[in-house]
């Protein structure tokens, strides 16, 4: 299979496709096919799409190498099953699927001897790595029968470290489960039929080397492990000396110096003085001049290295000119034919796109292409983040803006928002504009709540939103989140699209007459409100006559809050009533609710709460004055919308209490379980049958008026469950008394990214047989509550939560748990 891009790989893959990558100075493909040939592969098919005739012209019908070549064409993309079912009419018996841009030495004949064993319909060539979530896991039974399948997870999905390699023994048969006219994938959608169907389908842990080469890391760590001879490639040519190799026509100045392991390609020349350093590959005909040095670096071939040049843990790409005294550091990627100006330096990671010129003398400190070094990935748990003005500066927003905006049609419509800072006010503006560059029209709510942006995003013409404001957690941070049409939070398919977006700097750029209009939308606080209105019985509560104590913590709930509790006719005492960034920043959310108590308790209200400053967060307060843990408000509002009939379905985090499980059950409800990441229970309480749903942060969802946190509608939907027909009101405390005592403990184990896979791996295995939640990591259920143990996203670390029947065994049991998790680790 050989019609890969190699997005990943850019700017080495612009100008050719990903088989056509060299690996050790010969294309993938060669190595792939070599490996084939040895093992007793001989008539191959190779399915093209991208740049299909660069793989045409060099291996042409095979015979160079001892095989026979046949091409399937791919007119558009079919998917890897439907790649293979496209050449059908080709495969008329038993034949192996292999990636043409891999680098490998499976014993493919130990493969095809297994397959023959079992009588399998498919048998797939499995491997446990490091890092799991850019493939697909495979879960086998002891005698190999596959039992489940899982692409691309997210961490909290890792229950193995043994992936599929794309390599493939199949019947012909299998092809019949292959859709026509779609894209199908094998393991998306055609080996889960096949078990489904009960045909046998087997995995085959490999023993040898498999290395997906999907990234420029993984490029030049490949490189290392062929020097390394950790995988069998063949003849590398003449071994001048133990790791030295050296091609044909090649010549090395006696004065020059040749450290390896390294390997010098054919009709090479090393200037006098030049050092070519451990881990080197030299590709045909590149030229090093005078005093150079070159270490743990990749040089394709055709390119010129001029005196004095400092090549450091780079690639450069075909063809480049590189003048005297240029320096490029660690992690450099030059695409093809690009021109470094003499004493030029290129800093760390920097990308160049192929024919790009850097003038002499230049010293490049921010990115040409910005490259992903650094960050695992740009989005993080609540969007893109980092330190105003420095992490995420106007130009990254700018750009950032331009790769969303890319993603949607010419003439969309986005909203936009932002806190009272005036970080968040540059941003954004950045961020407009970069819409409008794009060919997209904003609407500017200029300063306006997390959810007062999201319904304009639902009830407008926008197809899109985002909101800038400054991070809670840490006041020197901003955060830009973004919202699809339906407000929610972007999942994890449309950030990953931004980002390859924004890495590779594809974006649409319109004509003058095409670019975007900015508009202010009138009355949308009016509109919110009068929507709200109509989820609420406002007669009845208005009846009620309710006693608050609000404190809205300098924030954009002031904007809000005053309009919907004119309609309730609710009597109010508001703290900190106003926007202020300067007074909001580094808030005290316990402090302040312990205001609010003494307030509550001294004025005779009905209920307290604390909003955070977007508006999106609340801490309840009964009217005894009783400060409500988080925790223990999910538990009572679960109570609350269930037990009067409110909700038949309720979304929580897999780490909600078992008390709010069980209140759900006893009252009739059923509970749909959600990973910890606040977006994908917004995705789940999305769902049409979903009737309430809860964070552990505070965070409460009213579906039917809209599918995200919203502090505000959370105090009306509170007031309006209170209030009775008659006029009476329930008290709050009635509720809270009823929530029972919640013993919790969470612990972090330091765990390295490569151990993660394994760690939850070793883990499902260890408690084969118990009661298991695997929705976010692995919940183990037990009479006295529950452990989850969960990777982080973002840093190297796993989380162990526990409940337990008393503080006391939950911290032990915490601490026995992490303890556990360690001894996993290798």
């Amino acid at each position: 299979m050989a019609g890969g891009e190699g997005t990943r790989l850019r700017p080495l893959t612009s100008n050719q496709p990903k088989p056509m990558l060299p690996m050790a100075n010969r294309p993938m493909m060669e190595h792939v096919l070599g490996l084939l040939k040895r093992h007793g592969f001989d008539d191959v098919v190779v399915t093209v799409a991208f740049m299909a005739s660069a793989i045409r012209n060099y291996f042409g019908d095979g015979s160079e190498l001892g095989v026979r070549i046949r091409y399937a064409v791919e007119e558009t993309p079919l998917g890897t099953a439907g790649s293979v079912a496209n050449a059908r009419d080709l495969l008329g018996e038993r034949f192996l699927v292999i990636s043409g841009d891999v680098l490998t030495d499976l014993d493919l004949s130990a493969l095809v001897a297994f397959h023959e064993e079992r009588g399998a319909l498919a048998t797939l060539a499995l491997k446990a790595v490091e890092d799991p979530l850019e493939f697909g896991i495979v879960i086998t039974r002891p005698d190999g029968a596959i039992e489940r399948f899982l692409e691309k997870p997210s961490w909290g999905q890792v229950f193995s470290d043994t992936i599929n390699t794309g390599v493939y023994v199949l019947e012909p048969e299998i092809l019949d489960l292959v859709p026509s006219g779609r894209p199908v994938d094998f393991s998306g959608e055609v080996f889960p039929a096949a078990l489904a169907a009960g045909r046998p389908v087997y995995g085959w842990v490999a023993e040898g080397y498999w290395e997906d080469v999907g990234t420029l890391e993984a490029y030049l760590r490949a490189h290392q492990d062929v020097l390394d001879r950790k995988v069998a490639v063949g003849d590398l040519g003449f071994e001048l000396r133990q790791g030295v190799w050296l091609g044909k026509g090649a010549t090395v100045d006696p004065a020059a110096e040749v450290r390896g392991p390294a390997l010098i390609g054919d009709n090479v020349t090393v200037g006098p003085g030049s050092v070519i350093g451990p881990y080197t590959v030299l590709g045909p005909n590149v030229r090093v001049g005078e005093n150079a040095a070159v270490e743990r670096s990749v040089v394709h071939d055709g390119s010129h290295l001029a005196s004095g040049v400092r090549v450091e843990g780079s690639v450069v790409g075909r063809a480049c000119d590189l003048r005297q005294g240029c320096h490029l550091e660690e992690g450099v990627v030059l695409g093809d034919e690009v021109f470094v100006g003499a004493a030029a330096v290129l800093k760390a990671g920097i990308k160049v796109f192929p024919f790009k010129t850097v003038e002499m003398g230049a010293t490049v400190n921010t990115s040409i292409v910005l490259e992903s070094r650094g960050a695992r990935s740009l989005f993080g748990r609540q969007g893109v983040t980092g330190l105003a003005n420095v992490d995420v500066g106007p130009e990254l927003a700018l750009r950032l803006a331009m790769a969303w905006a890319s993603t949607l049609e010419k003439g969309s419509t986005v909203t936009a928002s932002r806190d009272t800072s005036r970080a968040a006010r540059v941003l954004k503006r950045a961020i407009m504009v970069g819409c409008n560059a794009a060919g997209v029209d904003v609407e500017d709510l200029e300063v306006a709540t997390v959810p007062v942006t999201r319904f304009q995003v639902r009830s407008g013409p926008s197809q899109g939103g985002i909101t800038v404001r400054l991070d809670e957690q840490d006041t020197q941070s901003v955060v830009i989140r973004f919202f699809d049409r339906d407000g929610i939070d972007l999942d994890e398919a449309a950030q990953r699209k931004i980002e390859r977006l924004y890495a590779r700097e594809e974006f649409r750029r319109t004509f003058a007459s095409d670019i975007g209009d900015l508009r202010y939308p009138a009355r949308t606080l009016e509109y919110y409100t009068a929507a709200l209105m109509d989820r609420i019985d406002v007669d009845r509560v208005a009846k009620a006559g309710f006693k608050l104590v609000l404190d809205y913590s300098y924030g954009t709930a002031s904007f809000v809050m005053p309009n919907v509790l004119a309609k309730l006719g609710a009597d109010v005492l508001a703290v900190n009533p106003y926007a202020a960034t300067a007074r909001s920043i580094g808030g005290d959310r316990q402090g302040a609710a312990a205001r609010v108590a003494d307030l509550v308790r001294s004025s005779g209200a009905d209920l307290g709460a604390v909003i955070d400053p977007g508006g999106e967060h609340l801490t309840l307060v009964d009217d005894e004055g009783r400060v409500l843990a988080d925790h223990e408000a999910l538990v009572l509002l679960v109570d609350l919308v269930t037990s009067r009939g409110r909700a038949r379905r309720v979304a929580l985090p897999v780490a909600a209490p078992s008390a709010a499980e069980r209140t759900c059950v006893s009252n009739g409800a059923e509970v749909t379980w959600a990973k910890l990441a606040p977006a994908h229970l917004m995705e789940v309480a999305s769902d049409r049958e979903t009737d309430f749903a809860g964070s552990l942060e505070g965070g409460f969802i009213f579906p039917r008026f809209l599918p995200a946190f919203d502090a505000v509608a959370t105090v009306a939907h509170l007031l309006d469950l209170l209030a009775e027909p008659d006029g009476g009101t329930h008290r709050l405390s009635r509720w809270s008394s009823r929530v029972p005592r919640i013993w919790t403990a969470h612990e972090e184990v330091v765990t390295p990214w490569e151990q993660k896979g394994t760690v939850m791996r070793s883990l499902v295995e260890r408690l084969a047989g118990r009661d298991l939640v695997l929705v976010d990591g692995v919940k183990v259920l037990d009479a006295e509550g529950w452990t989850l143990v969960v990777p982080d996203p973002e840093e190297p670390v796993t989380h162990v939560w526990v409940e337990a029947a008393s503080e006391e065994a939950a911290r032990a049991r915490v601490e026995e748990q992490a303890a556990r998790v360690r001894q996993l680790l290798v």
